[in-house]
Formats: C-alpha cells, sequence, structure tokens
C-alpha cells in the first residue's frame, strides 16, 4: 500500500513508469466475488434449461457484468490504491456477494433485493467518478456523461422498486439499456483518456479465465456427480477440449489494438469489442453447463433437445463472438491478413449450428465428439494462418 492513507485520484493514462500497467491485488481479490456470482448464475441456468430460463440468466448475468466492467474501467483510470479506494472496493464486494445471494430468485421473490444490491453497487462507482472529477479536471467531460448516463440508470432501477413485475423487469431493461449506450459518442472526449492499452485487455482476459474457470468446474462436477464410464469420461474429455480450444484462440488473439483506434476518436470499434466479451462470458458459462447436461445424459442414446440446443448454441454463439474479437483486433492496417481467422471461426460456428438443428438422433459422445473436433480444427487452422503470415506480409 502507498505511504499514505489517502491520496487524490490521479489519472493513470500515460504515466511514465517504465513499466506496463499490471492487475493490482486488490483487483484481483475484488474478482473472487465474481467467482461466486459467476457460479450462482450457472446453477441458476442448469436448474432450468428453458427458453425463459435462459433469458432469466442472461437478464440477471448482464448486470453483475456492468458491475465489475465500471469497478474495472475506473480502476484502469484512477486507480490509488490508498486507503478509500480499499475501503470502497471493499462496499463493492459486499454489494456484489448480495446481488450473487439474490441470484437464485432475482426474477421472483428476491427481485428487490437483487434491485438494490445493483443500485449500491452502481452508486459506489458513481461516487467515485465524482470525487475523480474534482480532482482531474481533464477527465471531467467524459465523467460528466458517465456519472449523467449512468445515474439515470440508477433512477430506472430505483423506480423498479416501487412497481410490480413485469414493469420491474421493463425498467431494468431500460436502465441496462442507457448503461449500454452511455459510452456511446464519447469518442471525441477519450481521445486525451484512453484507456490503458496494456491493462484493459488484461483485466478483461482475467474475467474470461474466470467464466472458462465455470466451464471446467461444470465438467468436473458432471463427472463427480454421475457414476464413471466410458461414456462419461469420453464425453468429459471432449467438454475439456472444447473448453481449452476456447482459452487458444481467445488468447491467441487478444491484444489492445481497439484501444488504438479510440486515440483518433473511433470509439464504436473499441465498444465493440468490449461489449463483445459480455457475449462471450454469457456463452462460456453456458457451454459449461451444457456439458455438464451432456455427461449426465452420455449413457442414452439421445440427447434431450434443450440440452443439444443449449450446448450447440452456446458453442456457436462463442465461436462467433471470438470471431468478432479477432475481426476487431485486426482492424488496423498491419493486422488485416490475420482476419482470415475470423472465418474459420465463422465456419465452425455454422457446423455447430448444423448440428443443433439436424442432430437429432445423435449420442452425448457423437455430439461432444464432433464439437470437440471442429474446435481444435479451427485452433490449428489458426496455427497454420499464423504460420504462413510472416511470408505472406512480405509478398
Amino acid at each position: 500500500m502507498n505511504k499514505k492513507l489517502w491520496q487524490p485520484p490521479r489519472l493513470r493514462i500515460g504515466e511514465d513508469t517504465g513499466e506496463e500497467r499490471r492487475a493490482t491485488w486488490l483487483e484481483l481479490f475484488y474478482d473472487l466475488i465474481f467467482v461466486v456470482a459467476i457460479a450462482e448464475l450457472a446453477h441458476n441456468l442448469s436448474k432450468d434449461v428453458t427458453v425463459l430460463g435462459v433469458i432469466g440468466y442472461v437478464a440477471l448475468f448482464i448486470p453483475i457484468w456492468f458491475c465489475w466492467l465500471g469497478a474495472t474501467f475506473y480502476a484502469n483510470l484512477f486507480d490509488t490504491d490508498d486507503l478509500a479506494d480499499r475501503l470502497l472496493t471493499f462496499v463493492q464486494m459486499m454489494l456484489i456477494a448480495a446481488l450473487a445471494i439474490n441470484v437464485h430468485h432475482g426474477l421472483g421473490k428476491s427481485s428487490i433485493g437483487f434491485a438494490i444490491a445493483y443500485i449500491g453497487a452502481r452508486s459506489i462507482l458513481i461516487v467515485q467518478f465524482l470525487i475523480a472529477k474534482y480532482h482531474v479536471p481533464l477527465a471531467r467531460p467524459l465523467l460528466n456523461r458517465y456519472i449523467y448516463g449512468f445515474g439515470l440508470g440508477i433512477c430506472c432501477w430505483v423506480l423498479s422498486l416501487f412497481v410490480p413485475p413485469p414493469w420491474r423487469f421493463a425498467l431494468w431493461a431500460l436502465g441496462l439499456f442507457i448503461d449500454f449506450v452511455a459510452p456511446v459518442g464519447t469518442g471525441h472526449l477519450a481521445t486525451q483518456i484512453t484507456p490503458d492499452i496494456s491493462h484493459m485487455p488484461e483485466r478483461l482476459g482475467l474475467f474470461t479465465m474466470i467464466v472458462l474457470g465455470e466451464s471446467v468446474v461444470a465438467v468436473v462436477k458432471g463427472v463427480v456427480e454421475k457414476e464413471w464410464n466410458i461414456s462419461s469420461i469420453v464425453t468429459a474429455l471432449m467438454g475439456m477440449s472444447i473448453a481449452f480450444s476456447f482459452w487458444w484462440l481467445y488468447f491467441d488473439s487478444i491484444d489492445g489494438s481497439p484501444l488504438e483506434t479510440m486515440k483518433s476518436g473511433k470509439i464504436t470499434t473499441f465498444i465493440t469489442w468490449l461489449y463483445a466479451h459480455l457475449l462471450l462470458a454469457i456463452s462460456l458459462v453456458a457451454t459449461g453447463v451444457g456439458v455438464e447436461h451432456i455427461i449426465f445424459t452420455s449413457t442414452e442414446n439421445v440427447i434431450p433437445e434443450k440440452d443439444r440446443w443449449l450446448l450447440c448454441g452456446a458453442v456457436t454463439l462463442c465461436l462467433l463472438i471470438l470471431a468478432l474479437i479477432n475481426f476487431t483486433t485486426c482492424i488496423l492496417e498491419k493486422y488485416r491478413q490475420g482476419r482470415i481467422l475470423s472465418i474459420y471461426r465463422l465456419a465452425s460456428a455454422g457446423f455447430v449450428l448444423v448440428l443443433a438443428i439436424a442432430g437429432t438422433n445423435l449420442s452425448p459422445i457423437l455430439l461432444t465428439t464432433l464439437i470437440a473436433v471442429a474446435c481444435v480444427v479451427t485452433v490449428a487452422l489458426d496455427l497454420w494462418s499464423r504460420s504462413r503470415q510472416p511470408i505472406l506480409s512480405e509478398e
């Protein structure tokens, strides 16, 4: 901890320390509470694999992700790791824990508790932005946009406390929509305070590791709760290979390229890249739940339709989003030849979608094996293309 107990927020962007910004121990500790929250979301989805269950899972995932993103964005720009920063982070962690507690019935009897916890977490963020606004004049135009936008979003959640469902959830949706669009059109304001080009990708990568970890937990849980046999073991191995392929495809593509575009005021690419991580997190957790359900049915001849669609749909979305993330990192001239990697991901996504539609008679082992092979082939094509890239660039 810094020698001073309290320091005013300072703009971390552009500091010449001679080292790349890394996640602090406080940020890593803060992430732990999201491990719990995501585990509860996965448990919710596992209990209700229906259209309404999936909608509910997504509806509760988004506000939790926004809480993480807001805290990450503040730390990226203004983190001081002083006493006040640590205490406010602790309060936020308690509020995220309250969100996790209320997830089980977040769209039912616990909806008010979930809303209050979200209001509290977002209010802490606005307090931090107000303090930073006072001490960092350069950031005031951008912070005003966020304070007003996020504040309006919170007002929608506060109003939802006084109306019954479904109007309560309509106000939640409106509040989240306002949060989504608040950064849009701020390119001219963000040119001087672009998020750190090393810190932000690292933080998003760490959150991706959290949701990938949930996929691994789901596979292990599926095997533990079922009697071991060849079918369950092979299905579990295929599930692990799918998770490993996603890890490979993501971390071989992720970098700070989209942040470079913000320096010229082009924020659309950055926003697309950033929000794509939300969909990736949603689909990665759903993939783990899907594999867990397939393991449970591994001794059956035919997979229940809802489980087939959960796994295939989640994997398809993962591959589509990985294609989008790769495309946004290839937006600069020097990366254009890498866009072919996005095509490989899209082709694999199309193949898995065909399995969802036409794979009614596929056994659990065959389905997971085909999906795993599609993912592994995509990785292999990536490796092949990257090995040829230097030769192509010389041409």
